[in-house]
């Protein structure tokens, strides 16, 4: 419950920050929330059918024997009838849950899925062959954009019955890549997206993928927090930034009755120094108020331990009237000129001056608010800030 409320707090401050338009403050409050949550408590169902070794599996991972104290119940007869929890003593935090095995005649997928507890991500076991309710479920957790590792076990068990029916021609590398192949030709059918399946021996933990799979879940156990994390986050930005957007679109309508009123001579000027300097004053006033100035990007850069360069190399706005990258812009601006010249007959000044201001602030204020989001989107930026502050506290 604890994690639950600073998460929401997290949220908060970042929505709020977003809100006022302290972008600066939205990055460092993400940052934090990043650094935080290499120290929060991550689930790992583990589900399949009933005889896949579940349970053996849940052991082998944890490193205990099925003979030791609180270890996952094993052998012929045992059934898990409902979930149980075990901690994962090289990856401190994680937790397995040991899930009731799926495809019981009286628990339907469903029931289930409303059975189990909120966990990151699920390990689907399974002993021979993906069964239908193997790739339902799957299906069901890609839905929830959750993770899914698919784990064939016994595969020991599959090798020497292969080489009992073919002994002359047995190749063992061979007969994995087969039983890889078909699992992931049931998947690609299914349209089930998997990267890989491992095969693996809960009773020799050094062979097979079993050593391959236990690196890849340590090393992939930060990025799944910090994907769940950019997911919901995607979510908390648009709605904080599309919301002071849309308040300063209000104001826009405004701005442009009152150039459409003033305008006397509808072409002098266009593109004048005058008229070019009312552009970025107004793109300025945008990129303030969402904290995207220049002032706010240096010290964003520094809080962040990336260069500035690389900062605006993900935004538009900053040289949206440079000379070196405004053609198109020039260019559309004055094809919605030309349109209007085309629908009034001619050069009706209030008309255009209110067309042109309309369309040029609304313009400058989606390229500014889509900075932002694109910003806050880059993961790999907050990644490499929470890994600098990372060795910052080693060498301390």
């Amino acid at each position: 419950m604890k994690s639950q409320t600073s998460s929401q707090q997290a949220w908060g401050f970042i929505r709020s920050h977003l809100e006022q338009g302290n972008l600066r403050e939205a990055a460092s409050a993400i940052k934090a929330a990043l650094e935080d949550m290499e120290n929060e408590p991550l689930s790992i169902a583990v589900t399949g059918e009933s005889g896949a070794g579940m349970s053996t599996f849940i052991n082998a991972l944890r490193g205990t024997g099925d003979e030791e104290e609180d270890v996952a119940p094993t052998g012929p007869v045992a059934i898990t009838l409902q979930a149980t929890a075990y901690t994962l003593p090289k990856c401190p935090g994680v937790t397995l849950w040991d899930l009731p095995s799926l495809g019981r005649p009286d628990f339907p997928l469903q029931e289930y899925l409303k059975e189990i507890p909120e966990c990151d991500l699920f390990f689907i076991i399974f002993a021979t062959r993906l069964k239908c309710i193997d790739i339902e479920l799957a299906k069901a957790i890609a839905q929830m954009k959750k993770k899914v590792y698919f784990i064939q076990t016994k595969i020991d068990n599959a090798l020497v019955s292969c080489q009992k029916a073919r002994p002359l021609t047995f190749d063992k590398d061979k007969v994995l890549q087969e039983i890889r192949n078909y699992g992931l030709a049931q998947l690609e059918e299914a349209r089930v997206a998997a990267d890989k399946i491992f095969l693996v021996s809960s009773l020799d933990v050094c062979a097979y993928d079993f050593p391959e799979l236990q690196s890849t879940l340590v090393r992939d156990l930060p990025a799944h927090k910090r994907h769940a994390f950019m997911q919901r986050l995607s979510s908390v930005t648009e709605a904080a930034v599309n919301g002071k957007r849309d308040s300063l679109k209000q104001k826009i309508w405004l701005e442009a009755l009152k150039a459409g009123a003033w305008a006397a001579v509808p072409l002098v000027g266009l593109f004048s120094d005058s008229e070019r300097k009312k552009l970025e004053d107004t793109l300025s006033l945008y990129r303030s108020h969402f904290g995207l100035d220049d002032e706010s990007l240096e010290k964003m850069a520094q809080d962040l331990h990336v260069s500035l360069e690389d900062l605006k190399a993900n935004l538009q706005s900053p040289d949206l009237l440079s000379a070196e990258s405004d053609e198109s812009f020039w260019e559309k601006t004055k094809q919605m000129v030309e349109m209007v010249l085309l629908v009034t007959g001619g050069p009706i000044a209030t008309g255009l001056q209110f067309t042109k201001t309309f369309y040029l602030q609304n313009y400058f204020l989606d390229i500014v608010a889509s900075d932002v989001k694109a910003l806050l989107a880059k993961e790999d930026l907050f990644s490499a800030s929470v890994g600098s502050a990372g060795l910052q506290k080693e060498g301390n």
